[in-house]
C-alpha cells in the first residue's frame, strides 16, 4: 500500500478496484475478542479497519486501537463519533462533516474541538463529506447528531449534497444508512452520486449479505463499509 491511505483509495477508484472496510465499534467489542476478530478480518482480505462508534467511553478508543494494532497489519482508520475518539495510534482519520444535517455541532464544532490534538498528530487527516440516508431505523447516529436523514427517494437532494461537499473541498464522500439500518443506501442514490462527483465514494450501513455488497459496488461505491453484519456473524462473507 502507498504511504497515503487517501492516495490508495483514489488510485483504486481510478483503476476500478473495489475496497472493503470492516467497521469495529469499541463499545460493542471486548478487548479479549480482538485477536480472533483480527484474524477473521485478515482472512476476509479487508483493505482497512474502520474504528468508531456513537457512544464510546473517553480514552477507550485509544486502548482499543493499540490492542488492535498488536494483532493486525491492516491499516486502521478512525471513523469517530466525536472528537474524544481521536487517537494518534491509528493510521488515518476520516475528518467528517455531517453535510446532510444542519446541526453546527457536527458541521464544525466537533472539528474545532479536535484541533488541539490534531495539529500535533501524525495521523493522515482525510476531509470527508458525511451524508446520512434514511435506513428505516432511528440509528444511534441520528440520536447523537439530532439531524434528519435524507429520504431514500430524494435522489436529487442526496446528489446535490454530495456535489456541494466536493465543491467544498472534501476528498471523500460517505453515504451512510446508519448502524443496523433496515435498508442499505438506495442503489439509485449510489449511482447518481457516483456519476456526478469526481472523488471516491464510500457506502455503508445496512449491508448484511454479499448480494447487497456487490450491488453497492456495481452501482459505483469505491469502498464499502460493513459493521453490524460482521458483528452479528463474522463469517457472513
Amino acid at each position: 500500500m502507498t504511504k497515503s491511505i487517501l492516495e490508495y483509495i483514489k488510485n483504486a477508484s481510478i483503476k476500478g478496484e473495489k475496497i472493503l472496510a470492516i467497521l469495529l465499534d469499541p463499545d460493542k467489542i471486548f478487548l479479549a475478542e480482538i485477536p480472533s476478530i483480527s484474524n477473521r478480518i485478515e482472512k476476509l482480505k479487508a483493505t482497512f479497519i474502520f474504528v468508531g462508534g456513537s457512544f464510546v467511553e473517553t480514552g477507550f478508543t485509544d486502548l482499543f486501537v493499540k490492542t488492535l494494532k498488536m494483532h493486525t497489519k491492516i491499516p486502521v482508520v478512525l471513523f469517530p463519533g466525536d472528537y474524544s475518539q481521536v487517537t494518534n495510534n491509528a493510521d488515518a482519520l476520516l475528518f467528517l462533516s455531517l453535510l446532510s444535517g444542519r446541526n453546527p455541532e457536527y458541521l464544525i464544532e466537533q472539528q474545532i474541538k479536535s484541533v488541539p490534538f490534531l495539529k500535533n498528530s501524525t495521523l493522515e487527516i482525510i476531509p470527508t463529506g458525511y451524508i446520512l440516508i434514511d435506513g428505516g431505523t432511528h440509528s444511534s447516529v441520528l440520536k447523537v447528531s439530532n439531524t434528519t436523514p435524507i429520504s431514500q427517494e430524494n435522489i436529487e437532494l442526496a446528489t446535490s449534497t454530495a456535489i456541494a461537499g466536493m465543491y467544498k473541498g472534501k476528498q471523500l464522500i460517505y453515504l451512510e444508512a446508519g448502524s443496523g439500518a433496515e435498508n442499505p443506501v438506495n442503489s439509485k442514490i449510489i449511482a447518481s452520486v457516483k456519476e456526478n462527483i469526481s472523488i471516491p465514494l464510500i457506502v455503508g450501513g445496512g449491508i448484511r449479505n454479499k448480494e447487497q455488497l456487490n450491488n453497492a459496488y456495481k452501482n459505483g461505491a469505491d469502498l464499502v463499509v460493513v459493521g453490524t453484519a460482521f458483528e452479528n456473524n463474522i463469517n457472513f462473507l
